[in-house]
C-alpha cells in the first residue's frame, strides 16, 4: 500500500555503530551473504552499506569501541529468510552468539501468524532475528 502522507516511502537501511568495523564487515558480507554496496570515510569516520537482498540494507559505521550510543532504540533487526535455520547455522560459524535457536511459533494476533523464527548476537551484541512467515514461504 503506497504511503499517503510520504510520496514514494520505504524503508531503505538500518544503521549500526560498531566497535570493529572489519569484524562487522566480514560477519555480515563473507559470514551472512551481504552484498557490499558502497563505503566512504576513513578511521572511525568510515562507514559501509551492505545489502541483505533485493535492496534491503545495513549502513556499518566504524566509530570504535568508545563510541557513544545515546540514540539507540531498536530492539533487533528481523531478516526475512526462508529457511532460518541455514541462516541461524550460518551467523552461528560466522561466530555469532545463540540467543534462542530456531522454534515455530504461532503469534496470536487476528489472524493468528504462524512463523518460524531464531534469534543471534551478531559482533557488536546487535540481535538479529532470522524470520520466516510460513504462510508466505508454504511451509
Amino acid at each position: 500500500m503506497e504511503n499517503q502522507v510520504i510520496p514514494g516511502a520505504g524503508f531503505h537501511h538500518l544503521a549500526l555503530i560498531s566497535s570493529d568495523f572489519e569484524r562487522s564487515l566480514k560477519f555480515y558480507i563473507e559470514g551472512l551473504g551481504c552484498t557490499y554496496v558502497r563505503g566512504w570515510g576513513e578511521g572511525k569516520g568510515r562507514i559501509a552499506m551492505v545489502d541483505f537482498g533485493g535492496g534491503n540494507l545495513l549502513e556499518i559505521f566504524a566509530r570504535g569501541e568508545d563510541a557513544e550510543q545515546a540514540n539507540v532504540r531498536f530492539l533487533h533487526l528481523a531478516i526475512a529468510t526462508s529457511d532460518p535455520d541455514a541462516a541461524y547455522e550460518a551467523a552461528l560459524k560466522a561466530g555469532a552468539k545463540s540467543v534462542d535457536p530456531p522454534k515455530d511459533v504461532d503469534i496470536q494476533s487476528d489472524p493468528v501468524f504462524p512463523v518460524r523464527i531464531a534469534f543471534v548476537k551478531g559482533p557488536d551484541d546487535e540481535i538479529l532475528e532470522f524470520f520466516c512467515d510460513k504462510k508466505y514461504w508454504g511451509k
